[in-house]
Formats: C-alpha cells, structure tokens, sequence
C-alpha cells in the first residue's frame, strides 16, 4: 500500500507539472505576442473562446447542465461594461469586475431553473437568454443605445483589452483546476452522475449546483466586458447572438467535457480549424467546419481527450 501511495504522489506530481508547466508557457508565449508583432485578433479571440469553453464545462462538464442560452451571461457582461464606460464615465478597469458582477446576479435570478433537469432546462435558459435580450433592445436608447447599441467613442484599447483577456483566461482555468481537485469538484461530479444518491451521501445539492452556476456565469461575463473594450462597439445583434452559445458549446465538447484540459484542447483545434477554412476557402468555410464538427462526434463522441482516456485508460492518471 505504502508503494501504491507512493506511485500516486509521484503520478499526481507529473500530472500536476506537466499542466502547470503548459499553463506558464502559454502565458509568456501569448504575452509576447504583441510585442512581436503577432495576429493580435487571431490570439484574442482564440484566449476568449478557451475562456469561455472552460467556463461553461464547470456548469456542464462537472456539474451535468446544458445552458443554450449561456450567451445570456455574455450579453450582459458585454452591456454592462458599455453602459459603465460610456454611459456613466466609469474607468474601464473597474467596469470589467462590475460585468463579471453582473453576470452572477443574472445567474442568481436565473438559478430556480437550476431545478429543471435536462432539455427543459435547456430550453429554458434559451428562453431566458431570449428575454434578456428583448428587455435590453426595449430600454430607453439614452441607456442601451436601442436597437443601434452603443459604442465606446474613443476607449479602444487593443493591447490592454488583449493582456486583460489573458489574465482572465488564466484566472479561468486556475478556477476549473481548482475545483477539478476539490471537494466541491467530486460533489458536482457525484451530482452530475446521480443527484439522489449525492443527496443520501449528504451532499448539500442545491447549494453545490448554485455555486457551479455561479462560477459557470462570472468568466463569459467578463470576456463579454472585454470583447466589448476590444472592438469598442456593443449591439444586441451580436451581444446576444445564439451562435456564442453554440460555438462554447462545440468548443468545449470538442475537446472533452469533464476534464480540465478537454474544453482548452477543443478551443484550439477548433478556432484553429475555423480560420484556416475561413482563409483557404471562404465560400466553404462553414460547409468544412461543419464536416469537421460532424466526424469529430461521429468518431470522437466523448471529444478528443475523452475518446483518448477511453481508448488507453492508464491516460486518465495524467491528464487533468
């Protein structure tokens, strides 16, 4: 047994260096981009859609929900940061916190659907991300911008807005390593496989799910603040559009639900994928991401790193 729990340290003392180690090379490889002159937008974008694939495998990969309308959180991030800035005069570095602020109490007064299982719970979110939406095109335009939206004037930041991102992709996945080892984690999981049996295990349920959805809600918050800095223009049309949902959804499942390094895998692959038929082939960009998509599930349907712990079991001892 001795031998055994030494084996075990050791293993989690690889697991844990290798990610750790990958974690510090992709922040001094992508805080050098700029300075080097690199495809700033490319690596921006590529750093918000990590972000918010591994935000949403909290609420989905650990905890068992599929929000369709997770853009909701996105939106409002997006919306709050613009009236903040624009609206109020409020520093940009402190409306970015207040978005991500804003999202979690947008999770709180969504969380009764926490009770919903499956796809009502689904549809519903959809139906909530929908309203948001309406209530937000609706407000006086001196607040909002109306259906125009608003735009930030001069407050363009590329650099900064891109630095911020880094920190908040970095700040996200600390966050699921976190909870990928914590108690809460396993609680999440043991709710995910069966939420009765959690219960009788003494599991407080609906607290555990509540904190999951708050955590879920804080990340595509803040990337919808930034996003919104970024390109120094907020719309309804865009803030709240049903593919943002759709692509954290594919990102995530791409890679592998459930894992730390599954959503993070998948984003890469996928943005990778995506811009290189948008250059190759323009016309047929979204026919071959689709194709891609549709044999990655056909082939993959546990996502890569899942279908690959699968496939070799001894995997699972050092992937996070």
């Amino acid at each position: 047994m001795a031998i055994s729990a030494a084996s075990e340290e050791r293993v989690a003392a690889i697991r844990n260096g290798m990610w750790y180690g990958l974690l510090l090379a992709l922040t001094v490889w992508f805080a050098l981009i700029p300075a080097f002159g690199g495809n700033l937008p490319f690596f921006f974008y590529l750093m918000l859609w990590v972000t918010m694939a591994s935000a949403f495998n909290i609420i989905s990969g650990f905890t068992g929900y599929m929000p369709f309308g997770y853009v909701a959180f996105y939106g409002i991030g997006a919306f709050t940061t613009a009236i903040l800035t624009k609206k109020l005069g409020v520093p940009v570095y402190f409306s970015l916190p207040i978005a991500g602020l804003a999202g979690v109490a947008l999770s709180l007064l969504f969380a009764k659907t926490l009770k919903l299982n499956g796809i009502y719970f689904a549809i519903t979110s959809l139906a909530l991300a929908i309203i948001v939406r309406l209530v937000i095109t609706n407000m006086p335009e001196e607040i909002t911008g109306g259906s125009f939206g608003i735009s930030l004037g001069s407050r363009a930041e590329p650099v900064k807005s891109f630095y911020v991102m880094l920190g908040t992709m970095l700040a996200a996945l600390l966050t699921v390593t976190w909870l990928a080892r914590s108690r809460l984690g396993m609680a999440l999981k043991a709710i995910r496989d069966d939420s009765e049996a959690a219960e009788a295990m003494g599991i407080n349920v609906p607290r555990a799910r509540l904190k999951a959805w708050m955590m879920s809600a804080f990340f595509p918050s803040m990337c919808g603040g930034i996003e919104a800095w970024y390109t120094n223009v907020v719309d309804t049309g865009t803030a709240f559009d049903v593919l943002i949902t759709a692509k954290t959804i594919i990102y995530a499942m791409a890679g592998g639900l459930g894992t730390v390094t599954g959503p993070v895998l998948g984003a890469v692959i996928m943005v990778w994928l995506d811009d290189l038929f948008w250059q190759r082939f323009p016309l047929l960009n979204l026919f071959l991401l689709g194709t891609a998509i549709v044999l990655l599930i056909q082939f993959m349907p546990r996502g890569i790193v899942g279908s690959l712990m699968q496939r070799w079991p001894k995997l699972r001892r050092y992937i996070m």
